[in-house]
């Protein structure tokens, strides 16, 4: 979400090499300016809620002060940076998780004749669904797994994954473009419901009926 507003930021000369008091700082944005950004391209309804947001990114993470001095984000002259724009962002076991699974996400969406098909289960669509066995022998053929157990283990580590017919969905749409607003909703969570895989799904009936169908989004 954060990574597509900050190259719009940096299209628009937000986010800019800076000086102050005879030092450079690269690649920050100044806290004032940066809300007013926010508040003429409607990504905050206010300077309140724009503080909020970039109060949580904050605290996240995502961004910092530029000398680390500053714990809160003020509607100041200050320079902050997101992390990514100086190597400090912190890779943790989730934020690699996710960066795996929008990796293989976009391989999939690029592919010629993609894996990620809308199927019928049992009268009702689904969208971007892939078969677990063609699955294994995609992430086997591009040399994302040595084994087929290995494969197993890289869709999910809680749920049972099925190498084979069992159908299967990524539990978000990467491509989907999230606005800043998001980030204040408690629904926002980088992999919803579970930390360690983007590809573990829910079952559509968790009472043990017939149905193979894995995942819960309808068309």
């Amino acid at each position: 979400m954060e990574t597509v507003e900050r190259l719009r930021l940096h299209e628009g000369k937000v986010i800019k090499d800076r000086r102050h008091h005879l030092r450079t700082y690269p690649n920050c944005f100044v806290a004032k300016e940066l809300i007013d950004w926010l508040i003429a391209h409607k990504e905050a309804s206010d300077r309140e809620t724009a503080i909020k947001i970039m109060q949580k990114l904050l605290d996240q993470s995502i961004i910092h002060h530029v000398c680390d001095e500053h714990k809160e984000f003020k509607d100041t002259k200050l320079f902050y940076r997101f992390r990514k724009d100086d190597g400090t962002f912190p890779l943790d076991n989730e934020a690699k998780v996710f960066l795996r699974g929008q990796r293989l996400y976009e391989k999939l969406m690029n592919m010629e004749n993609s894996l990620l098909q809308t199927r019928e289960e049992e009268g009702s669509r689904y969208d971007r669904t892939l078969v677990g066995s063609d699955f294994v022998d995609w992430l086997l053929q591009e040399g994302e797994v040595t084994s087929r157990e290995e494969a197993e283990q890289l869709v999910t580590n809680k749920h049972h994954f099925v190498d084979g017919g069992l159908l299967y969905q990524f539990r978000m749409n990467f491509r989907r473009r999230r606005r800043l607003m998001e980030v204040l909703s408690d629904r926002c969570r980088t992999i919803p419901e579970s930390q360690d895989s983007p590809f573990c799904l829910r079952k559509q009936n968790s009472d043990g009926g017939k149905t193979s169908f894995l995942s819960g989004t309808r068309s």
